[in-house]
This record gives C-alpha cells, sequence and structure tokens, in this order.
C-alpha cells in the first residue's frame, strides 16, 4: 500500500522529467554519433567525426570566450548578489517575503521583451547615454550595445535573482547566535563575516555560481540581440547548427558537451558540498 502511494504521488513528476529531459537528452546524444545528411537532417552513419570538429581550434575559441563571459558574469552576479541576499536573510521575518518577491518579480515577465528593453536603454540615443550627455559627463554616446559589455549586462540582470535565492537560503539557515558568540569574542563585524558568516555559506554561493554559469554559457538570445551577433557563444553556434546549416548531428554533438560540463559542475558541487558536511560531523 505505501508503495502504491510512492507510486502514485511521485509517478506524475518522474514521468513529466523523463519525458521532457532525460528522453531527449538521450536522443541529443544518440544523434550526435551519426553524419549530416545531404540535404540536412540526419544520415543514420554512425562516426565519431562530429566531436572530432568540436575540438577543432575555431569552435575551442567559442567554447573559451563562452567560458569568460559566463564566468565574469557569475562573478559580478556573486558580488551584487551576496550583499542583497545578505540584507533580505537578516531582515525581519514579515519583510523577507515582499523583499524576495521584488527580487522575483523580472522573471514574471518576459525574457525577450526585457532584453529588448536592455537595447533601449544602452543604445546611442537611450536613456543611460542621454542621461550622460544632459549631466554633461560625456560629449559622445558611450559604445555600450552590441559588444561584451552588453551581454554581461544582461546577462547578469537575466540570472542575479537566481544567486540572491542560492544565497539566501544559505544564508537564513544560519544560527544568529553564531554571529553573537564571535561578537562577544571580540571579533570586528568585517571578522566575523570572513571567518564566520561567508565560510558556512559556501554551498550557497556554490550554488548559485553553478546556476548563473550554466545558464549563462548556454544563452543564445542575449548573445545574439545585446551582442548584435558580433560575439559568438555556444547557444548561438547550436542554434546555427540546428536552424541555419540543418547539421543536427553536429549541433548535436556540441549540446551533448555542454550538457556533459554542466553535469561535471553539478557533480562537483554536489562532491564538494557532502565532503564539506562530512567533515563537520567528523569535527
Amino acid at each position: 500500500m505505501v508503495v502504491s502511494r510512492r507510486i502514485v504521488l511521485t509517478g506524475p513528476g518522474i514521468a513529466w522529467i523523463m519525458a521532457l529531459l532525460v528522453i531527449p537528452c538521450a536522443l541529443l546524444l544518440v544523434n550526435s554519433f551519426f553524419e549530416r545528411g545531404i540535404y540536412g537532417g540526419i544520415d543514420y552513419i554512425f562516426t565519431f567525426e562530429n566531436y572530432a570538429r568540436a575540438i577543432d581550434p575555431l569552435y575551442g575559441e567559442i567554447f573559451w570566450n563562452s567560458a569568460r563571459v559566463a564566468g565574469i558574469t557569475t562573478l559580478i552576479s556573486l558580488a551584487l548578489g551576496y550583499p542583497a541576499a545578505y540584507c533580505i536573510a537578516l531582515s525581519p521575518k514579515r519583510r523577507q517575503m515582499a523583499l524576495l518577491i521584488l527580487v522575483m518579480l523580472p522573471l514574471w515577465s518576459n525574457y525577450l521583451i526585457r532584453t529588448y528593453a536592455w537595447m533601449v536603454l544602452l543604445n546611442g540615443e537611450g536613456l543611460i547615454n542621454r542621461s550622460l550627455i544632459g549631466l554633461g559627463l560625456i560629449e559622445a554616446p558611450l559604445p555600450l550595445l552590441y559588444n561584451d559589455f552588453a551581454i554581461i549586462t544582461g546577462l547578469t540582470y537575466a540570472y542575479v535573482p537566481f544567486m540572491i535565492l542560492a544565497l539566501f537560503s544559505s544564508i537564513s539557515k544560519l544560527a544568529p547566535e553564531l554571529r553573537e558568540a564571535s561578537t562577544d569574542l571580540g571579533a570586528s563585524p568585517l571578522m566575523t563575516f570572513w571567518r564566520v558568516t561567508f565560510p558556512l555559506t559556501l554551498p550557497g554561493i556554490a550554488a548559485g555560481c553553478v546556476f548563473v554559469f550554466v545558464l549563462s554559457i548556454g544563452n543564445f538570445v542575449t548573445p545574439d540581440l545585446l551582442g548584435g551577433g558580433k560575439r559568438t557563444m555556444i547557444g548561438n553556434l547550436i542554434y546555427d547548427q540546428f536552424l541555419t546549416a540543418r547539421d543536427w548531428p553536429f549541433g548535436s554533438a556540441i549540446a551533448a558537451i555542454v550538457i556533459f560540463i554542466m553535469m561535471a559542475l553539478l557533480t562537483l558541487q554536489a562532491v564538494l558540498i557532502n565532503r564539506r558536511d562530512r567533515d563537520e560531523k567528523t569535527v
């Protein structure tokens, strides 16, 4: 009876994950070992050529640029998200939900609309350049659009809420007595933060960084719109292979590599957190 109840409760969720995540990823992996058809699509001839092409220096540079942009986005999101999450976690309980809703509010609007809004803000005649010119700080519009700055700005804006939520979950679990004990022992607020709060929130930092990095490296809308197509990232390369070049096997191979990288990061995060928990229990 208990087993059947578990099946009823977990079955729909498992079926949903299998149908929309596991099976599509498995098909993607299988297709990556076939050849491209003459007129596009898939020719079912087994080959490793797609993975051999993927390690070509040309595509290696795209991987590196994507990782660099995603890494910078992650660091900026951490720098912006940690103070915000810290303030929310230390605010009165009755205000925390309202503050978290404000953090999540941008996620309730369409991602494409938010990206177009940044195009309006960053262009030469946008609000930012007009304001700077009006204040006399600059004489000519700054090149804020169609470059790495615009891409990183758009990605940071889009994914910093995920960083804040992950950090808030970690910071809010800290016992206030730990900070109080550190203060009673003569530690300054800054020392308390670096020696107590920050180390204990490393799992939240790791989770937030993985979320932002993984989402950023696979994004193709922001580089295409805010980058003006001048900066090709992994997401754009995969998109082009499927919808422009119609080279589905090669696109599947690149997508499979990205999935493997994501899984490796998530596995590393889980291993480090589990090891840290075991060390704490041992102590």
